[in-house]
């Protein structure tokens, strides 16, 4: 089971952690008022693309979207995408909705948006689970570069 797998990999860091698991939801903000905290601290990890076999975590706060311009120059390249839900799910281990880090099929590189800071809140491998966790402790545990990567939505 995927929740298992992440709770693992999170527990493995030695972190502190908390698993929130909550029914179905909506939107934005019935999501962070199942796990407790704002819109803001609801983070998204959102699976990019750079070439075949390529790819890379990006966390941004949920009230936020990737800025492309921004992520292109931070990597140096003219291109990233968006892999579909299948790919995402076969580079990952993780459906989209329930995508993390932690415990994906591959430590893919991370890149967190430096406005994800505090206690956050990210997907914790099946739906309706989350990961709570400090924003400084994952990016020290998952190696992550901190870099301005987000525009509001």
């Amino acid at each position: 089971m995927s929740e298992n797998r992440a709770v693992a990999a999170v527990e493995a860091t030695g972190i502190p952690y908390e698993v929130t698991r909550h029914g179905p939801v909506g939107s934005l903000a019935e999501a962070a008022a199942a796990r407790g905290v704002e819109p803001r601290q609801l983070v998204k990890s959102l699976v990019v693309r750079r070439s075949d076999e390529d790819y890379l975590f990006v966390l941004v706060p949920g009230d936020r979207t990737i800025s492309w311009p921004k992520l292109r120059a931070l990597l140096g390249v003219s291109r990233l995408s968006m892999p579909d839900a299948a790919i995402a799910l076969e580079v990952t281990g993780y459906e989209r909705g329930t995508i993390t880090p932690f415990g994906s099929l591959r430590a893919w590189p991370v890149v967190v948006d430096e406005r994800v800071a505090g206690t956050i809140s990210l997907g914790g491998g099946a739906h309706g689970v989350g990961l709570t966790v400090d924003a400084a402790d994952l990016v020290r545990a998952l190696g992550a570069q901190r870099a301005d990567v987000s525009e509001p939505r």
